[in-house]
């Protein structure tokens, strides 16, 4: 099994593009070579904004990975959105089928120490 966590803590939407290049692309050179693949997309500090419904630069590419993809995991610190809640003064909406993980880089390190890979885009 070859697994992949890939952090985003970015809001460039540059950066969100290439991270869902790599989402997109590993997936389908695995399922070529018949070996099964995972990954698991974590958003931590302004990373979030590529996950909010509000703020997402990139949602509808995200529809687009969600359909030719569907077994990637997106994950949200928590803590990252409680800030921003507090800071915003509101509750943040996510995309759907985003899930939550109590803090963004403990959950990539829990990741490695587990024998995932992880490539910075």
């Amino acid at each position: 099994m070859h697994r992949l966590v890939l952090p985003i803590n970015s809001d460039d939407p540059t950066t969100m593009r290439a991270l869902i290049s790599t989402a997109l692309n590993l997936p389908k050179y695995y399922r070529e070579r018949n070996e099964p693949f995972e990954i698991e997309v974590v958003a931590y500090n302004a990373g979030v904004h590529m996950l909010r419904a509000d703020t997402s630069p990139v949602k509808d590419l995200l529809r687009v990975v969600r359909g030719l993809t569907p077994d990637i995991r997106f994950v949200v610190c928590e803590a990252t959105k409680l800030g921003m809640e507090r800071a915003e003064g509101h509750p943040l909406v996510l995309l759907d089928n985003v899930d939550l993980v109590p803090n963004g880089p403990g959950r990539i390190i829990e990741l490695q120490e587990a024998g995932w890979s992880y490539i910075r885009s």
